[in-house]
């Protein structure tokens, strides 16, 4: 069953995946339940930190033995920046780190993306860190810090938090793509990096991946409500920079996490398959090929208060979805 789905090379999303944490993993067969739903790609979150031990750990090695035999993708979507520039960097280099809008240089969040030292460091250890935490699809999630705030020196502060980001991010793949020549590195259109760069144009190789954490989950994406109108207005914008055949979504449908104010235990799935549906349609319509989801918090004390997630609901138009234009 598992091969016959994994047979099927002509569905229109290429990527059909979940972000995990290493501690969803409790439900031990996760891999299988992705397997039968039809997906083909397992991502882990939330940062370098937390993923490395379990990766480098016996059970990490058998979960990706797993992943492999199944025809699973392994992907590492995280919040890395405070391990690609170390804090502890700050006394020796202040210069390194962004400067806030009283014009310190603070180490709380993300760098100062005209420091060519700053930029140097961030590559040098994205690498190291490539050479454990290595995708097997090639595509690399190297995040700034959740939501942090972005530098207002002299040099950056003509620049938008989405452009800081981006300078980065070309430097990322130009890195990357010394030891792994077919590298991608995503901009992660998020919160604060909602809105396009305008300034600063994508390097080959950069794509999108646009992740509508503030959006209406109870309603499509396309409706007209404030929220998901904004959301959508950002994504079109998005690819008019971006391509949209290497873009990829990074939605919530099946985040417990979220649903639940990142509180446990954690409250059941609030699916609507037709929001879903509708949502393919806003995405795949716009020739975005590449979907995924949080699915943080579905572990198996979910599954013993709530039951089965409905990973099959998820997974089944995901692999069926054709658009109804072409």
């Amino acid at each position: 069953m598992v091969a016959e789905a994994f047979s099927q090379h002509d569905a229109f999303f290429k990527t059909r995946g979940v972000v995990i944490t290493p501690a969803d993993l409790s439900l031990a067969d996760w891999p299988e339940r992705a397997a039968r739903a039809g997906l083909n790609t397992i991502a882990l979150h939330p940062t370098p930190r937390a993923v490395r031990p379990f990766v480098e750990s016996d059970g990490g090695a058998a979960f990706l033995q797993r992943c492999g035999d199944l025809g699973l993708h392994v992907e590492y979507e995280l919040h890395a920046m405070a391990e690609l520039l170390p804090r502890d960097l700050f006394a020796r280099e202040p210069g390194c780190f962004r400067m806030n809008g009283k014009g310190i240089r603070v180490a709380d969040n993300n760098v100062c993306a005209s420091s060519l030292t700053a930029a140097e460091v961030v590559a040098e250890n994205a690498v190291k860190l490539a050479g454990i935490l290595r995708p097997t699809t090639g595509r690399y999630f190297f995040w700034g810090d959740d939501g942090g705030r972005w530098c207002k020196c002299p040099k950056c502060r003509g620049l938008s938090p989405s452009e800081q980001a981006l300078i980065l991010e070309n430097r990322l793949v130009e890195a990357l793509r010394k030891v792994d020549p077919e590298a991608q590195v995503a901009h992660l259109a998020y919160r604060n990096t909602l809105e396009p760069p305008k300034r600063v144009a994508p390097a080959p190789g950069v794509f999108l991946e646009f992740a509508p954490i503030q959006r209406r989950q109870d309603l499509p994406l396309r409706d007209g409500v404030a929220e998901n109108r904004r959301d959508l207005e950002l994504l079109d914008a998005n690819l008019e920079v971006f391509p949209a055949e290497t873009a990829q979504v990074l939605e919530y449908w099946l985040d417990a996490s979220r649903f639940s104010e990142w509180r446990r235990p954690a409250l059941r799935i609030p699916w609507s398959s037709e929001v879903f549906a509708a949502d393919l349609d806003t995405y795949g319509g716009r020739g975005m090929r590449h979907v995924t989801t949080f699915a943080c918090y579905v572990d198996a004390e979910y599954v013993t208060r709530h039951g089965d997630p409905p990973l099959d609901e998820y997974g089944g138009p995901l692999r069926t979805w054709r658009s109804r234009t072409g």
